[in-house]
């Protein structure tokens, strides 16, 4: 059912009138000298007219007042509009002595009323206490015209005064309400909108860190043992081919699977859509044969030993395994020739964990990191409350020591 005209036309007008009261106050704020000097031009302009035209003369109660005295009370009454927003109080103190001479002489231009501009602005832009003075500055000039020059019942003169200052004042209390709930509106927009970016900022940065900690474990492990079985290949090349050719196979191999790996972190930036958990490599502590396998293979003895039997979390085993691939990566990188490495490893019933990696490299030489694995081992440790403890050993070597508390259930 289509709607009846008045319907259809009701929002385009609203449209057009909020449009139209929208680029006015625009203008306004661009430049309020303009505007104050166009409004108290009009009616100044208006208040001259009267004068001229003797239209002063259809309301008044005395028409012997000085032509002077009314052209100085037009003037007084309109001009200090001009301050009506910068000093409205001033203004109307400016006015009150022309509004008490307005209706002490009995002339009663209707100028006067424009004292009702200057209690808007107190109103709107003043503490509201200011109000009650102002009342009884506006109102007091009915009771002097009353007791001079009295014309019917004065509750005639002085109730519509009273009742229009009133109003004029519910009016400006009411803008105000709605220019300082507007302006709370949009302050809270504002505050919430700065969250949102810096929520958005803080979600990036950490996701930033996630992606550099996980290229650094996946990608510095490999290329570590890639080159500690290149070296050991080089050397054997000349003496025993085979063992060369192991090392290529292994390098092959080695290789082969850091590529995976990172085509697999490499799909979960670059599909939205699938789950971030499915293709997120996810090593855990079954998978530690393997790396101490291709550790050994570039040319470092690791031996291990295991106390209790694991029972943990996935997340805490990618932990104990990232640890322990950083430790033996940096092993490699840092110890030196000849150097050895031993992993212990306690399990207990209620879930803890210890693992302590050493190895008899130059551990008092260098801190065994490269800038990002230290801290990128401390973070994965602080997601579970654990401890991390990295740093040489008295006599020679290196020692990394990871504590993971029992799980507080959730």
């Amino acid at each position: 059912m289509d709607p009846m005209p008045e319907e259809r036309t009701a929002e385009p007008l609203t449209q057009y009138v909020q449009r139209i009261a929208g680029r006015v106050r625009a203008f306004d704020r661009r430049h309020p000298p303009l505007w104050d000097l166009a409004l108290t031009g009009f009616w100044l302009t208006a208040a001259l007219i009267d004068y001229v035209g003797g239209g002063w003369e259809s309301v008044t109660r005395n028409k012997d007042v000085p032509d002077g005295l009314l052209l100085t009370l037009s003037l007084g009454l309109t001009i200090p509009l001009l301050w009506r927003r910068t000093h409205p109080r001033a203004a109307l103190l400016t006015m009150a002595p022309m509004a008490f001479a307005n209706a002490f002489t009995g002339a009663v231009l209707q100028a006067a009323l424009l004292q009702l501009v200057l209690v808007y602005n107190i109103a709107l832009r003043l503490p509201l206490r200011t109000l009650w003075w102002t009342t009884v500055l506006v109102i007091a000039p009915q009771f002097v015209t009353v007791a001079r020059h009295p014309q019917g019942s004065w509750d005639e003169q002085v109730v519509p005064a009273l009742m229009s200052t009133a109003l004029v004042a519910v009016l400006g209390m009411a803008v105000r309400t709605r220019r300082d709930y507007t302006e709370a509106l949009e302050d809270r927009a504002r505050r919430l909108e700065t969250e949102r970016d810096q929520q958005a900022q803080l979600a990036a940065a950490a996701e930033r860190a996630r992606i550099a900690r996980e290229m650094h474990d996946i990608i510095g492990h490999n290329l570590s043992v890639i080159t500690g079985l290149a070296d050991g290949g080089r050397y054997a090349a000349a003496k025993s081919p085979d063992r060369a050719a192991q090392a290529l196979d292994a390098i092959a191999t080695t290789s082969r699977q850091a590529l995976t790996e990172l085509r697999r972190l490499l799909d979960v930036l670059r599909e939205e859509d699938r789950p971030v958990a499915d293709l997120t490599p996810q090593p855990a502590l079954t998978d530690l044969d393997q790396l101490i396998d291709g550790v050994r293979k570039a040319g470092l003895p690791v031996s291990t030993r295991v106390h209790g039997t694991p029972a943990i979390t996935p997340g805490r085993q990618l932990t104990v395994y990232r640890v322990i691939q950083e430790a033996l990566t940096n092993t490699l990188k840092h110890a030196g020739p000849g150097a050895t490495s031993h992993i212990e490893m306690s399990y207990d019933d209620g879930g803890s964990v210890t693992v302590t990696v050493t190895d008899t490299g130059r551990g008092g030489d260098t801190d065994g990191t490269d800038g990002r694995g230290l801290p990128g081992m401390r973070e994965r440790t602080a997601l579970y409350s654990g401890t991390l403890e990295a740093g040489p050993l008295r006599g020679g070597g290196w020692r990394v020591r990871l504590h993971l508390p029992e799980e507080t259930p959730q």
